[in-house]
């Protein structure tokens, strides 16, 4: 009986340690490289290539107010995958980036892992990175 308990005891102690590790966790971007403090800081999370960069296709969306020309935009309760982050900084409050001519975006803009987009916006792969499901911080420069 004695070795019922301990078999019980070693089996709640190992559910719970996969529980804990298995829980979401937080996904911190800490946006940089703004021009002013007006306006918001638009960030979107995408799991996809399929939804990468696309309005309203986002895992999650985030909305920061810059400080000291810089935010941070903090997505809670993400899941272990693969993701990347797309940022514009909405200084007149749109709800969308604006595109002038040649398909440049009019606000400052940024990805994860800031891939170059002096040929075009990145693709999800550029931007995409493993997130483990434990807290990360992700840093993006805005270009403008």
């Amino acid at each position: 009986m004695r070795n019922v308990f301990i078999y019980a005891a070693l089996g709640l102690g190992l559910a719970a340690t996969t529980a804990m590790a298995q829980a979401p966790g937080r996904i911190s971007v800490s946006v940089s490289g703004l021009h002013s403090d007006n306006g918001v800081v638009r960030c979107g999370l995408y799991a996809s290539a399929d939804t990468f960069r696309k309005p309203g296709r986002e895992a999650r969306g985030v909305v920061a107010r810059p400080n000291g020309q810089r935010a941070t935009c903090i997505f809670s309760g993400i899941t272990a995958g693969s993701y990347a982050v797309a940022v514009f900084h909405a200084e007149q409050n749109e709800a969308q980036i604006e595109y002038g001519m040649f398909g440049k975006p009019k606000q400052g803009y940024g990805f994860s892992r800031n891939p170059s987009s002096a040929f075009g916006p990145p693709n999800f792969e550029a931007a995409a990175f493993d997130f483990t499901g434990t807290n990360q911080t992700m840093p993006v420069t805005l270009q403008y």
